[in-house]
C-alpha cells in the first residue's frame, strides 16, 4: 500500500473513533466548549502522538532489531515524560481535568497512574498494529517472490520442452531420410505443424483442450510415419472436450516416453492411450510393453519435467500413478482442469 493511502486510512480511522466517542459522550453529558476542546482535541492529540512515536520510531529502531532492553527502556522514559506532560496539561485545565467537584481535587499520584495506564494502552495498540502490518507486508513480499520464482522455474521447464521434443523428432526424421523413405516429406510437414503449435499456440498459460488433443494426434501420426505405418496404438478420447482448457504440452511426455521406450510395432500388444473428459476432470491412461533396451541415458528429462510442472501448476488437483512392471509400463493421471 502506498504511503499516501496509509496516511488517509489512519486519518479517517482516528476521526471516526473520535466522532464515535464524542457522540456517545455528548448524548449522555452536557459539555461546554472548554471541556470538548480538552477531551476531544488536546488529550487525543497527546495520546495519538504517543501512538505514532512508538509505531514509527521505537518499534522499527529497537523491537524489529531485537534490541529489547533499549526498547523497554525507551518505553519507560517515554511513559514518564508523557505522564508529567499530561499532568502539566491537567494543571492548566484544572477545573476540567482534576476537579470532579468543588471540594475534591485528584492527587498527582492518582492522576499519574491513570496516565500511565492510558499510555500503555496506546503503546500496546501501536505495537500490535505495527507487527500485524509488517507480518502481512512480509507475507505479501514472500508471496510475490515465490510467484516470481515459480514463474522463472516454469519458463525454464517450458524452454526444455521444445529442444527435447525437437531433438527426438529430428532423430526420427533422420532415420527415415537415412532409409530413403518416401514418408520423409510428410514427416517434415507434420513436424512443422507441431512446431507451429508449440511456437504460436502455447504462449498462454492454458490452451483449448481441442488444440492440445490435435497436437497429440499430429505427434502420433508422426510416430506412425517413423515406423513406416507399422506403429499400433489403441487411441481414444471420450467426453465433452469443447470449452475446456489445459496447460499446454503437459501430456506429450508420457506419449513420447511410450514410443521411445516401448514396443510400438506389435499389433497384438499395441500402445494403449485412453483419455476421458468428465466435466472438469480429465482421466489420462497410457500403457506400453517395454522394449528390451528401455533405459534413458539422458536421465528422463521429459518425465521429470512434466512431474514438476504438475506440482507447480496443478497443486492438489492431480493424482499421478506410474506403474513400472517387469514387462509393461503404464501411467494413470487424474487431473482437475
Amino acid at each position: 500500500m502506498k504511503p499516501r493511502w496509509q496516511i488517509i486510512i489512519h486519518l479517517v480511522t482516528w476521526l471516526a473513533l473520535l466522532a464515535f466517542f464524542a457522540t456517545i459522550t455528548i448524548s449522555n453529558t452536557k459539555l461546554n466548549h472548554t471541556e470538548m476542546w480538552v477531551y476531544f482535541v488536546v488529550y487525543p492529540a497527546i495520546n495519538i502522538s504517543l501512538f505514532y512515536i512508538n509505531y514509527l520510531v521505537l518499534v522499527p529502531a529497537f523491537l524489529d532489531k531485537k534490541k529489547y532492553g533499549l526498547f523497554f527502556l525507551s518505553i519507560g522514559i517515554l511513559v514518564n515524560i508523557y505522564g508529567f506532560g499530561k499532568y502539566g496539561m491537567a494543571v492548566v485545565f484544572k477545573e476540567v481535568v482534576l476537579m470532579h467537584d468543588k471540594a475534591h481535587v485528584t492527587s498527582f499520584g492518582t492522576y499519574f497512574l491513570s496516565t500511565i495506564f492510558t499510555s500503555f494502552i496506546f503503546l500496546f495498540l501501536s505495537t500490535v498494529l505495527k507487527f500485524t502490518i509488517d507480518w502481512f507486508s512480509n507475507e505479501r513480499i514472500q508471496h510475490e517472490l515465490e510467484n516470481q520464482r515459480l514463474t522463472a522455474e516454469l519458463a525454464f521447464l517450458k524452454s526444455q520442452i521444445n529442444p527435447h521434443f525437437l531433438f527426438n523428432s529430428l532423430n526420427s526424421i533422420y532415420s527415415l531420410a537415412y532409409q530413403g523413405s518416401e514418408d520423409t516429406p510428410e514427416a517434415i510437414l507434420k513436424l512443422s505443424e507441431i512446431m507451429r503449435y508449440m511456437l504460436y499456440e502455447c504462449n498462454d498459460n492454458k490452451v483449448d483442450l481441442e488444440k492440445e488433443f490435435q497436437y497429440l494426434h499430429n505427434f502420433i501420426d508422426l510416430q506412425k510415419i517413423r515406423f513406416a505405418n507399422k506403429a499400433f496404438i489403441d487411441f481414444s478420447i471420450e467426453g465433452k472436450v469443447e470449452g475446456q482448457q489445459i496447460v499446454p504440452l503437459l501430456l506429450i511426455a508420457f506419449i513420447e516416453n511410450a514410443f521411445k521406450h516401448g514396443v510400438a510395432n506389435n499389433p497384438l500388444k499395441p500402445i494403449m492411450l485412453h483419455i476421458k473428459v468428465d466435466g472438469p476432470q480429465l482421466q489420462f491412461f497410457i500403457k506400453n510393453v517395454k522394449h528390451s533396451n528401455n533405459r534413458d541415458p539422458e536421465g528422463g528429462i521429459g518425465l521429470n519435467n512434466v512431474k514438476r510442472r504438475l506440482k507447480l501448476l496443478y497443486p492438489d488437483k492431480f493424482n499421478l500413478d506410474i506403474i513400472d512392471e517387469t514387462d509393461t509400463y503404464s501411467v494413470k493421471l487424474s487431473l482437475i482442469l
